[in-house]
């Protein structure tokens, strides 16, 4: 498959589409950063014009992948692998971990083999912090864990060097066993960082953070199958991805056995689900339609006057520099609620069968505890506090 003008107006439908309505939020993993593509820079531009600004923008983007899962990495090395306490994880929560991606997307800390010099970019958070840095470089499970990771990284840091040039390329054979051999090294990169043996021992956090890296990994890989027009491809790795994100989410929930790391998991998670879900669930839809379209409808599209979202770097801005939403909403909830219930509610967001085995085990024991006015005939109108608190109020008072 080539990169022909026809793919290259297709992806232009997505991008702009997309902007007219995709969330401008800073993401907690990077797995969208190139979703759009060239977001609406090519309106009315022949293919091959397009082409070579287009050509630029995606190793821009791709640049981005690379720096934040950087970013991501380097903050491993303050969570380590075991039981980590509290005061560590909030040094590289959500609202941290966003200043961190913006630091490294504007150079103001570079990544040297897959990782951030973080004691440099925390020495403003205290002595506890700098030692535990310390106590994790000196474990010898990490540093076996550090050098597969830095190869991992470093056949990303290749497969995007090559893509470069891959993409430059005037000849279409060259072209495309260039292309292969990108994503042979971005196959090799994602077996590295999706390595489950790695993930024995590490904590919750430690786990979302490898994680990240994986769907950042992966959703490169299917953006090079984009470049070549493979839109059924697409379409499934996608909708693929999907899926490993809500089931790696639940095992991650699932292995959380402090309230510090819940504490750590629930903003990112939640942003996870209410913003880089719904965006693939976005360009997913797009990919299904464009391929219903005629060459003809495509390029019609690709010149129509769709809105633009040209703000998009200023609109970044506040989303670093003042406390997340989700961070706000969580440290609400958490006055009315406790520890098992909040775990619960994160887990109903990725599988509604979990609320509906609680809503029958309330209903069980309301009716058998004579307080059926706990038991409300109708669950819809009901919040996952609310279940979620109810399931472990009888569940406590059973024991």
């Amino acid at each position: 498959m080539d990169i022909s003008p026809d793919a290259i107006q297709a992806g232009l439908c997505i991008a702009r589409t997309l902007a007219s309505y995709t969330p401008v939020s800073v993401f907690v993993c990077p797995v969208l950063d190139i979703t759009g593509m060239a977001v609406g820079a090519y309106a009315g531009k022949q293919a091959q014009d397009a082409q070579n600004d287009w050509q630029n923008s995606v190793s821009d983007n791709l640049q981005t992948i690379q720096s934040s899962v950087g970013a991501i990495q380097g903050s491993m090395a303050l969570i380590g692998l075991g039981t980590v306490a509290g005061v560590a994880l909030s040094a590289v929560n959500l609202y941290h971990i966003l200043k961190l991606r913006e630091d490294v997307k504007q150079t103001r800390l570079a990544v040297h083999h897959g990782f951030i010099d973080l004691k440099e970019a925390l020495k403003d958070q205290g002595a506890e912090i700098i030692e535990r840095i310390d106590q994790v470089a000196k474990d010898v499970e990490f540093q076996y864990h550090s050098t597969i990771l830095v190869q991992a990284y470093g056949d990303f840091q290749q497969a995007h060097n090559w893509l470069q040039h891959a993409l430059r390329l005037p000849d279409v054979n060259a072209r495309n066993a260039a292309m292969a051999g990108v994503q042979g090294m971005l196959y090799t990169s994602l077996a590295a960082y999706d390595n489950p043996h790695l993930l024995k021992g590490t904590c919750s956090a430690g786990q979302l953070r490898r994680q990240e890296c994986v769907w950042a990994i992966d959703q490169a890989i299917t953006t090079t199958f984009q470049f070549q027009g493979a839109y059924d491809v697409v379409s499934k790795r996608v909708s693929h991805l999907k899926d490993k994100i809500r089931k790696d989410i639940l095992n991650i929930i699932n292995s959380c056995k402090t309230e510090a790391e819940l504490n750590f998991l629930f903003p990112e998670i939640t942003r996870i689900h209410n913003h880089d879900l719904a965006v693939l669930e976005s360009w997913q839809n797009h990919i299904d339609w464009i391929q219903t379209l005629s060459p003809k409808e495509r390029q019609l599209l690709a010149s129509s006057d769709l809105p633009m979202n040209e703000s998009s770097e200023n609109d970044l801005a506040p989303a670093v520099a003042a406390e997340p939403e989700e961070q706000l909403v969580y440290e609400n909830l958490k006055l009315k609620s406790h520890y098992l219930s909040f775990r619960d509610q994160l887990k109903f967001i990725f599988k509604l069968d979990l609320r509906r085995d609680h809503e029958s085990y309330i209903s069980q024991k309301a009716s058998a505890s004579g307080l059926k006015a706990l038991a409300p005939l109708s669950w819809q109108e009901i919040s996952d506090l609310t279940v979620a608190n109810l399931y472990w109020y009888f569940k406590e008072a059973k024991a």
